[in-house]
């Protein structure tokens, strides 16, 4: 409930409410037979993982993903601090980018949703997006307001939100948790896992290795590709992709990543102490190009290693 309650779902009149609304517990054990496998260090399940990253942003992250959180930063912003009283919880935002042998040139086109009250106009609402949310946060050297497509509620009308307006709480966006369609994805998505469950520790491991590959510029762009089988500690295949933007052969990188970053399920935990309650703050804004200190997996504490023992 308290956490329905930060959300924002605070009047049953939306058609939700952290007060009213039903709560159901169901937790059992886990299969003794997952478990037998797990316990002794072994990956949680098979399955392929991915980590990118970029320098084309500080966050090296994709700058579609990186202006698509702020947004939805920002939105949250106004309405928690009563900058515009009419926004509500439920809300969204997509941002296209054009690129340019290989970097940002310009943002094409902005998209943003936004739960509403049902007094507010749509050119009240059109103007003061456009002003309070979209103006303030997008970079001046990309975004230039006269040519950039909006589409600010573009269904017009958006007072049901959350989950009474829609059965969107089927799981967790795995692209707008991750990088925003940059790179690839192997599929299994984070919330609702511990970290013996690769789906998210590795792509973790795979996000951090990619990162420190970047910041310590042996490469431009890199993704990390890891594979398990269930039951087995060490992955079954490591994969360093640099999109042809590498200053030091594939060859060395992949023998950088094998030894310096602990690799199995539980040499990744420690490494990178997930065993702490630290995941509740991704289930907004991404898992990937923060600086809280609970987001262990985006230090670049590897790049000067990594750069002197290349050589550079």
């Amino acid at each position: 409930r308290e956490v329905i309650k930060d959300v924002g779902y605070c009047d049953a009149s939306w058609g939700f409410d952290f007060h009213t609304c039903s709560v159901l517990t169901a937790i059992h054990q886990q299969s003794g037979d997952i478990a037998m496998g797990v316990d002794s260090g072994g990956a949680g399940d098979q399955g392929l993982m991915f980590g990118y990253a970029t320098n084309e942003t500080d966050e090296l992250m994709p700058m579609p993903i990186v202006l698509a959180h702020r947004l939805t930063k920002r939105l949250a912003e106004v309405r928690k601090k009563n900058i515009l009283k009419w926004v509500r919880p439920d809300g969204k935002s997509q941002v296209t980018v054009e690129y340019k042998n290989g970097k940002p040139v310009r943002i094409d086109t902005i998209v943003v949703s936004t739960q509403h009250s049902p007094d507010v106009t749509n050119k009240q609402l059109e103007r003061d997006l456009m002003e309070k949310v979209i103006k303030p946060v997008m970079p001046k050297g990309l975004y230039d307001p006269t040519s950039v497509k909006h589409h600010i509620n573009p269904t017009g009308r958006f007072v049901v939100g959350g989950p009474m307006g829609d059965t969107g709480l089927t799981g967790r966006k795995i692209i707008v948790d991750t990088y925003g369609g940059h790179g690839s994805h192997g599929g299994g998505a984070f919330s609702g896992k511990d970290p013996t469950k690769v789906d998210r520790s590795a792509s973790y491991m795979a996000r951090y290795i990619a990162k420190n590959l970047v910041a310590a510029r042996l490469t431009d762009k890199c993704e990390v590709q890891l594979a398990y089988a269930i039951g087995v500690a060490d992955p079954v295949s490591v994969l360093v992709d640099t999109k042809n933007t590498e200053k030091v052969s594939v060859d060395l990188l992949d023998k950088l990543v094998r030894k310096h970053f602990p690799l199995t399920p539980r040499g990744i935990i420690d490494h990178l102490k997930l065993r702490r309650p630290i995941f509740r703050k991704t289930a907004a804004y991404g898992h990937f190009g923060r600086n809280e200190p609970e987001f262990t997996w985006e230090k670049t504490d590897k790049s000067k290693v990594l750069r002197k023992d290349a050589g550079l």
